[in-house]
């Protein structure tokens, strides 16, 4: 099996997590250059804007980078568009499957990666012509599944033949190493890069993640059956407290209306900050690269010092 390195034509295994209203072309190309694989977050964005991404993102970088596409977007049609007319050879999915769309990726040699919360999920996407696949767990910010990811992605590796790309509460090198060991070719970092210099969203959001304790995210919308996790905050509460009392889905769906956008914005308290468990142990802003070349250090640190005793 190629190394998921040489297929995309990226130095190191690391993935920076498609984040919506965050993962801009800022942050995509400081993660490429760095000598990961930067993704420019498509939820949320209109056609033109989303062009304009990777315009931008092809200005500040002459190295591989990906569109995440959410196929629930009543505009996935548009997307496709714009990174096939664009010359974007790489694209990550979510929330559903890009199986309408393949014929259309193979023609325009892009590589799709979906994001699998089971090895069932895992073997359909194989079996449409995925390039990869990143098992995330339940650890991770944003829309999740039930499995963690220890036990998500050893099945997921057992499933497929090809590379699979770990995700959910990785933010450090012993995160990756252990990644490895369950045998991932990668790993991909949403929470982690949200403290990168280069990540455009207010210096109060990132203090607001930097200051998070292990038990400082919780998940709402399980009632629902769409689970998202996020740091607690004011909206969160209330969220959670209204779920107790079976408030109308209508009335939860107006409270969050928005809330991705105003916690990128700035706005703690009514925002929607969907950072994962691990962000109780990200405390410090640096370069993406910094991030990376950290990561990759402890990695290999840990991996050359691991030890079995029996």
């Amino acid at each position: 099996m190629k190394q998921i390195t040489e297929i995309l034509g990226i130095k190191y295994p690391i993935f920076q997590g498609a984040m919506a209203q965050i993962s801009k072309h800022q942050l995509a190309a400081a993660v490429s250059n760095a000598g990961g694989l930067g993704i420019i977050a498509s939820g949320g964005m209109t056609e033109e804007q989303l062009r304009e991404e990777v315009i931008q993102c092809k200005k500040l970088t002459d190295k591989p980078f990906a569109v995440n596409i959410m196929l629930m977007a009543p505009n996935v049609p548009d997307m496709v568009k714009v990174v096939v007319e664009e010359g974007v050879k790489i694209v990550t999915t979510g929330a559903g499957t890009p199986k309408n769309y393949m014929e259309t990726f193979k023609e325009a040699n892009i590589k799709v990666i979906p994001v699998v919360p089971s090895a069932i999920l895992a073997k359909k996407m194989e079996a449409i012509g995925a390039t990869a696949v990143v098992a995330e767990g339940s650890e991770a910010g944003g829309h999740i599944g039930e499995l963690s990811t220890m036990v998500l992605l050893p099945q997921v590796v057992a499933a497929v033949k090809i590379p699979v790309i770990a995700a959910g509460g990785i933010g450090c090198g012993k995160g990756m190493a252990a990644a490895y060991t369950l045998g991932a070719q990668g790993v991909q970092m949403g929470t982690a890069f949200m403290l990168a210099n280069e990540c455009p969203i207010p210096e109060n959001v990132k203090e607001f993640i930097a200051n998070a304790k292990e038990m400082d995210t919780a998940v709402t919308g399980r009632n629902g059956g769409a689970p998202v996790r996020s740091l607690k905050n004011k909206m969160i509460e209330q969220y959670i407290q209204w779920e107790k009392e079976n408030m109308p889905r209508e009335q939860l769906e107006e409270l969050t209306m928005g809330s991705a956008r105003k916690a990128a914005a700035g706005d703690i308290e009514n925002g929607s900050v969907m950072a994962g468990q691990v962000s109780g142990l990200i405390n410090e802003v640096k370069s993406a690269q910094q991030i990376v070349d950290d990561v990759l250090a402890e990695a290999k640190v840990t991996i050359k010092n691991v030890q079995l005793n029996f």
